[in-house]
């Protein structure tokens, strides 16, 4: 029987010890965790494009509610000055104090012997500054206040009583004024009345006749304009 004789053998045995090196093994782990950690990472990185993506969406959704919601507010604070500007006029056109009214108040309330010589209307007015319209932290809108006037308004009336009775006529000549149909709404109290402010001292006109000469005064009350 033949014999044979690899002389191969040593090789090919420090060749299947080298494919069984622990080493070489370690080597080839560790590639492929770094090539697992490099997807896993590669993976991070598209995710955080996205939400870099998604946030700039956001942003420029909240930036656009953010001009829209401005501009409602806006909408409604001129609104809101719209309808104070137009109350305004109302109050003017409606309760606006008319010398009309009063001179025909005055003829519709003569007396006998009572002659009205002067009339005098004293106005002075009370400003009040505007404040203007504030939001607060949740956004909500405080409407302001327009400027404002308080209006004092004093009626003097002078005349002549030529009765020859001193104090009677002027009685009833009070007592008409107080209930015309214009000066019986605004005489709500004694600081309203026409109260007689002078002394009731006889006088002579050029024609020798005996008069005496009065005035009568009553501060109508205030009105906010």
């Amino acid at each position: 029987m033949p014999i044979r004789i690899n002389l191969l053998a040593e090789m090919q045995a420090l060749e299947e010890i080298r494919r069984r090196d622990p080493v070489k093994r370690a080597i080839l782990i560790a590639v492929g965790l770094v090539a697992i950690v490099f997807v896993w990472i590669t993976s991070l990185m598209v995710e955080k494009i996205g939400v870099k993506s998604e946030i700039s969406n956001l942003e420029l959704k909240i930036q656009n509610g953010s001009k829209d919601y401005k501009q409602v507010l806006d909408n409604q604070q001129s609104l809101v000055d719209g309808r104070q500007k137009l109350l305004a006029l109302h109050q003017l056109s409606t309760n606006r104090f008319l010398i009309g009214n009063v001179l025909d108040a005055l003829q519709k309330s003569t007396v006998d012997n009572v002659q009205l010589t002067r009339l005098k209307i004293e106005q002075s007015y009370a400003l009040t500054e505007a404040t203007k319209p504030s939001t607060n932290e949740s956004g909500a809108v405080s409407p302001g206040k327009p400027a404002q006037a308080i209006e004092r308004t004093t009626l003097i009336l002078n005349a002549k009583d030529s009765s020859g009775v001193a104090g009677d006529s002027i009685g009833r000549f009070q007592a008409a004024l107080s209930r015309s149909a214009f000066f019986h709404p605004l005489l709500t109290n004694r600081t309203n009345e026409f109260r007689l402010t002078t002394s009731l001292t006889p006088q002579v006109d050029a024609d020798g006749r005996t008069f005496v000469a009065f005035t009568l005064e009553s501060h109508l009350p205030d009105k906010l304009r």
